[in-house]
């Protein structure tokens, strides 16, 4: 049995989808599913059980929690807008390690989500080294990057001391993925699902102008990561219960917001239109510039299947999916 946490979220519900096509066996998904369209994310998979979040440790200690094989810990609170730092707390740093320390003394893998939102504003680079003192140089700018980052830095130090540890575990720190069952996620959804009625409509792409004079308008770049590349890594863990740490998981490649929106208009067939717009001033100290992810470790580790090129990710995420009757996967 696998367990994949936020398994009815935008990650887990395409893992979900992935370990199902694979013939896995029982899978158990943890998640809220709440009074919205997001169990359409599962509506197509056969399940072993859908457990709420509150009800997860008794789960695990109960009779099934003795069949589980791994645990995949993709839920989490993800607004980067939220406010409420207690929740956070809660739901971001103690559930996750409280899974650590399950898989831990139970001896189950244990692979989580942790973000590139734990790199701030990239001044201290994107290395993925998983020790103390880099990660204490890292200073996300949101309570989720932070939220993401203790528990790194906790397990980081776990490791360091020698303490007890899962016999697998992977940290994953995804950069900006897009694809299929996004829908639920309203304004943290990719710009891409959200371009895409505008432009299908006939009207122009609307992006958020530069304030930095070393940045046009539009020129702000992002690690733009395919959403089956993204799962391509965890089922590739899941293969390798040998392959241990923190890794980066993106294309490797920066991409501007103009290249993403003519990507859309490409997909579409139309002409590019942009307009550009102000950026909220709440957002402009916060506001990320640059990401890239850097893949040697995980290149290093073994994981050699090649990152699909942001032109080809948004054409078929647009005509497969967000063209379709049906978007969900």
């Amino acid at each position: 049995m696998i367990l994949v946490t936020g398994g009815a979220g935008f990650l887990g519900s395409n893992l979900v989808a992935a370990l199902e096509r694979r013939g896995a066996g029982d899978i158990v998904v943890c998640d809220r599913l709440g009074c919205d369209d997001k169990w359409r994310n599962i509506a197509r998979r056969e399940l072993a059980g859908v457990v709420p979040p509150e009800g997860i440790r008794e789960f695990l200690h109960g009779r099934d929690g003795a069949r589980v094989e791994a645990v995949v810990h993709m839920g989490a609170i993800s607004s980067t807008t939220e406010r409420d730092a207690d929740l956070f707390v809660r739901d971001n740093i103690a559930l996750s390690l409280a899974l650590w320390d399950w898989c831990t003394e139970r001896r189950v893998r244990f692979l989580y989500a942790s973000s590139a939102a734990t790199y701030g504003d990239g001044s201290a680079g994107f290395d993925d080294a998983m020790t103390p003192e880099a990660l204490a140089r890292l200073r996300p700018l949101n309570a989720y990057g932070w939220s993401k980052h203790a528990v790194d830095r906790r397990i980081a130090r776990l490791v360091a001391r020698g303490e007890p540890a899962p016999p697998q575990w992977a940290g994953l720190k995804f950069f900006n993925a897009y694809g299929p069952n996004e829908y639920h996620k309203g304004d943290m959804a990719s710009l891409i699902s959200r371009l895409y009625p505008q432009v299908a409509a006939g009207a122009p792409a609307r992006l958020f102008k530069s304030y930095r004079p070393d940045y046009p308008d539009g020129g702000q770049q992002r690690d733009f990561v395919w959403v089956d590349d993204c799962v391509a890594v965890m089922l590739w863990l899941l293969d390798r219960p040998d392959v241990t740490g923190l890794f980066n998981v993106g294309s490797g490649a920066a991409r501007s917001w103009l290249d993403l929106a003519h990507a859309v208009f490409a997909a579409i067939g139309r002409t590019p239109a942009i307009e550009f717009i102000d950026m909220p001033e709440s957002l402009r100290p916060k506001y990320q510039y640059f990401t890239e992810a850097p893949i040697d470790r995980l290149r290093a580790a073994g994981f050699d299947r090649p990152m699909t090129p942001l032109e080809d990710g948004v054409a078929a995420y647009v005509r497969g999916y967000l063209a379709a009757e049906d978007p969900y996967r």
